[in-house]
């Protein structure tokens, strides 16, 4: 026998070997959206890639509004959105959206003022007032009688807000619809609304954006998640929640507030207005969002792999970033619905 036909075939398999490793080593998921989460988002990825050396994960934070869009346009394997997701939109996905809350977080009001002030207190009827234009000045009199004590300057105040389509934004509008019957009626609710005095108002993309504004304006004041503020070493106001207590963030408020959420069949909750007197007024869960039918079968296994990492090895670094880890309840809801991921 001649030991070419052996040789070809052996080389055949050889190749056919390699191929299936490349193929695996530039397996790649991508994804987009909401940049609330994006830190963490970052750090769960690269850990997931770690450990599956096959599959690469490109996440962009453009915002909730653009992650959905990009969803619908079919250009990415999964979105993230801290708005969830319309029902209408949800609508114009053959083969049905499977959305998964996979971590929680606070919405801090981050402020710049001259000598640093820490202890900054912001009652309820306040901070509406604030970004309603109503309030204007740092020494106004409503300011100075919650803060005791603490020197106010005289200073216009700057608001800053996301230039985006923002899910951070859909959030703190809601929680203002909730507490603010002048700006339910006004402005609303909405990954964009239509901001009162708009000509005093400073627009920056995404959280890092806002943050990074607050940080070079003296006077700004501006709506950020907990962990890039957290992470800017900007100071952060205690608000006032229903039950009349003034909360700080980054406590186990968050947790308290998050608690009392109850999840339909679609997985989600919002708590605009929470009542329990340690609850911290803005908390919120932030979703991913994936189709149910991904017409590759590998893929889908790998996002369920991912998911089921998220939920495993994630939430333990969680905390450390400035987030709230899902409650073990809300894990097994998230890891049931995960199965649709097909």
């Amino acid at each position: 026998m001649s030991i070419r036909p052996f040789l070809a075939c052996a080389l055949a398999i050889t190749m056919a070997s390699a191929n299936t490793a490349s193929a695996e080593e530039k397996f790649r998921l991508t994804g987009s959206g909401a940049s609330f989460p994006f830190p963490l988002y970052s750090a769960w990825f690269k850990s997931f890639s770690k450990a599956h050396k096959h599959v690469n994960i490109d996440y962009q934070a453009k915002g909730s509004g653009a992650g959905v869009q990009d969803f619908l346009n079919k250009t990415v394997d999964f979105a993230a959105s801290d708005s969830a997701m319309k029902p209408e939109d949800m609508a114009k996905v053959p083969g049905g959206v499977q959305l998964l809350p996979m971590t929680a977080g606070e919405i801090v009001l981050a402020y710049n003022l001259p000598g640093n002030p820490k202890e900054l207190k912001l009652p309820r009827d306040v901070y509406p007032a604030i970004f309603l234009g109503k309030i204007t000045n740092w020494n106004d009199p409503k300011l100075a009688a919650a803060n005791p004590g603490v020197k106010l300057p005289d200073l216009p105040i700057t608001v800053v807000r996301r230039a985006d389509s923002s899910g951070t934004t859909y959030v703190f509008t809601s929680h203002l619809s909730a507490v603010s019957a002048e700006w339910k009626a006004g402005p609303g609710a909405g990954n964009t609304v239509n901001w009162p005095g708009s000509d005093k108002i400073v627009a920056a993309p995404k959280n890092d954006g806002v943050t990074a504004t607050i940080k070079q304006t003296p006077g700004a004041i501006g709506y950020i998640e907990y962990g890039f503020a957290m992470g800017a070493k900007v100071p952060m106001a205690s608000l006032q929640n229903k039950s009349g207590t003034f909360v700080k963030p980054g406590t186990s408020g968050g947790e308290a507030t998050l608690a009392s959420a109850t999840f339909p069949d679609n997985l989600i909750a919002w708590v605009l207005d929470p009542e329990a007197a340690a609850a911290y007024p803005i908390a919120t869960f932030t979703w991913m969002i994936f189709y149910k039918d991904n017409g590759n079968p590998k893929k889908a296994e790998v996002l369920r792999e991912m998911v089921e990492y998220s939920l495993a090895e994630g939430q333990k670094v969680s905390g450390k970033m400035g987030y709230i880890p899902l409650p073990e309840n809300v894990v097994q809801l998230v890891r049931a619905a995960a199965k649709n991921i097909q």
